[in-house]
């Protein structure tokens, strides 16, 4: 019989830390501003509400984009977009900051589309162009679900907003293996071959002493 006692085999081994969940954040968080930007660009353009003015014997049917309703939502889309550029860009406190905007901008982007889900003033002030009478208003005024998916957009910014703001601090940084830590670089001279003259011209093209 051996001596030495057999290996020891634990029943749970430690995990190995590793940079998956880090990686999955940062995907998660870039689907997701992303996508929630492109929703709430498309959806806010699309007719959030229907109506008809009357004129002369008859009714004219009017409509009225999410953006001719509050242009709020698609400019805090902008801004979540930039800011979810801005994240990678920055480190520290100032990435702390910019994630705060991405949620910040999510956030008010969702509740100006669902507090302008029923207004009803844009098609009125259209009823009044058309008919050229400031007292017009709008009937048989209905809604679309459109502002909704606005809101369903913009809640996908907040929660990519909140991923940075809970992950965002062990992120990569754009064009972090590219930056210098600032320190003086020490150049080694090329080494020169007394025998070979174009070395010599060479290294004295450089401002290097050959004869050293």
């Amino acid at each position: 019989m051996s001596a030495v006692p057999p290996p020891r085999t634990d029943a749970a081994a430690p995990e190995a830390p590793d940079g998956r969940g880090g990686r999955r954040s940062v995907a998660v968080a870039l689907l997701l501003g992303a996508l929630g930007a492109t929703v709430v660009l498309l959806a806010s353009g699309r007719v959030w509400a229907r109506g008809t003015a009357a004129v002369g014997g008859g009714s004219l049917p009017l409509t009225v984009d999410g953006r001719a309703v509050t242009g709020l939502p698609a400019a805090l889309a902008i801004v979540g977009l930039a800011a979810l550029v801005a994240v990678f860009a920055v480190r520290g406190r100032s990435r702390l900051l910019v994630s705060g905007l991405l949620a910040l901008s999510g956030l008010g982007a969702a509740l100006a589309a669902v507090l302008a889900a029923d207004d009803r003033q844009a098609l009125d002030a259209q009823a009044a162009r058309t008919t050229a009478d400031t007292a017009a208003h709008v009937a048989a005024l209905t809604h679309t679900a459109w502002p909704y998916v606005t809101a369903a957009g913009a809640a996908l910014i907040l929660v990519a907003g909140l991923l940075a703001l809970r992950f965002g601090s062990g992120w990569p940084a754009m064009g972090g293996r590219y930056e210098r830590d600032g320190s003086p670089r020490s150049r080694k001279p090329a080494a020169v071959d007394p025998d070979r003259p174009e070395d010599l011209w060479k290294a004295l093209d450089r401002g290097e002493d050959p004869t050293r």
